[in-house]
């Protein structure tokens, strides 16, 4: 998995009845884009994550499409 600054993690729920999560890379942590990243959610809080195979980084060309 790589990112890049600005780009959207989207975890998805894993049991029935947790939602989606989206949030913005805003930070880098891990060589050549890989993890861990600094994600911020749309409530403003701001999480380091290792995503799991539950999650997708979805680019910034992608999102903007």
């Amino acid at each position: 998995m790589k990112a890049h600054i600005g780009d959207r993690l989207h975890v998805h729920g894993r049991n029935v009845g947790n939602p989606d999560q989206l949030g913005e890379i805003v930070e880098v942590r891990g060589a050549d884009g890989g993890p861990p990243y600094v994600v911020r959610f749309p409530d403003g809080r701001e999480s380091l994550i290792f995503p799991g195979p539950d999650s997708v980084v979805e680019s910034r060309e992608h999102i903007s499409h």
